[in-house]
């Protein structure tokens, strides 16, 4: 663990999980608009064949259930990983002075992120926390070989200004 900073409870990680889920959502609703957009363009352009119903045929095709699904996962991940990579707090995160970072204090490397993301489990992995109160480590962490911290307000400022 690092020294320099304590690790985060559960309660701040869940009131951080509320803020990013309210940016994925955010970010999932422009992938879909994005995605049926496309999809009616190839029908159009005649890739895909004209049917009576274009939003059944949609919802029941397995290849366009399969895009769509890797669509919205890649997303979320992305949006994680891109965060807790560039300086170690989503947007969430920041609001709640919490960083996530390696066990000895640097920032996280995008398989790490990737693993992390992966293996968060919709936030359920948050959960462990709960019962490992000497560590403080989530399932991610664990998985991922990080941990994440609580800023002071200082910190979270300077890691605020330096991303400018």
């Amino acid at each position: 663990m690092s020294g320099e900073f304590p690790r985060a409870g559960f309660w701040r990680r869940f009131a951080s999980l509320i803020y990013d889920s309210l940016v994925v959502i955010s970010l999932s609703m422009l992938t879909a608009i994005l995605y049926f957009a496309a999809i009616q363009s190839l029908i159009a352009l005649g890739f895909i064949p004209q049917t009576e119903d274009p939003a059944a045929f949609i919802q029941d095709s397995p290849l366009l259930y399969g895009i769509r699904s890797v669509l919205f996962v890649g997303v979320n991940i992305v949006f994680f990983a891109y965060f807790w990579t560039k300086s170690g707090q989503t947007i969430g995160m920041r609001a709640w002075r919490l960083k996530v970072q390696t066990r000895d204090g640097e920032l996280i490397s995008w398989p790490q992120a990737v693993i992390r993301s992966m293996s968060a489990l919709l936030g359920l992995g948050n959960l462990v926390v709960l019962v490992d109160f000497k560590n403080k480590r989530a399932l991610q962490d664990y998985i991922s070989k990080t941990e994440v911290v609580a800023l002071t307000k200082e910190e979270n400022k300077r890691i605020y200004r330096s991303l400018d």
